[in-house]
């Protein structure tokens, strides 16, 4: 990662990879923006996931996925839940941070394209590698 990296820039290219339509582009985006190998987790799984493991005397850990194709899986689910419907787009939520080297702090919503109310969001918390790939994003709701 070099000295000049641009942390807010970074930041809008990480969410918007979310929100693009085009499925090959956000392939393009997963593949630029996260290590082969990196792991994408949700810390913190939605309320009728931990029911539905709790109700089977499964603890519930987090959720995560792992390298290229899972991740890109994993995007575009979350697009075609959210996005693709018209319903809500994903932005950044205040100044992304640099927490620590090579460790960013990225504040997200997800917005009514209708109202333009904030109805979600979190924070994920990303660690880099020398390139400024994902190497793991530790991803909170709430």
């Amino acid at each position: 990662m070099s000295n000049t990296f641009d942390v807010q820039q970074w930041a809008g290219r990480y969410v918007a990879q979310w929100n693009e339509p085009d499925p090959a582009t956000r392939s393009a985006l997963i593949r630029e923006l996260w290590a082969k190998d990196a792991v994408h987790i949700l810390t913190d799984p939605p309320e009728a996931i931990r029911d539905a493991a709790a109700a089977i005397a499964f603890p519930v850990p987090p959720l995560e996925v792992r390298g290229h194709d899972a991740l890109d899986a994993r995007v575009t689910r979350a697009y075609e839940m959210f996005v693709e419907p018209g319903e809500h787009v994903f932005e950044t939520a205040g100044e992304a941070v640099a927490l620590l080297p090579r460790v960013v702090g990225v504040r997200w919503s997800m917005v009514s394209v209708r109202t333009g109310e904030t109805v979600g969001g979190g924070l994920d918390v990303l660690v880099l590698d020398g390139d400024g790939r994902v190497l793991s994003d530790h991803q909170f709701i709430g």
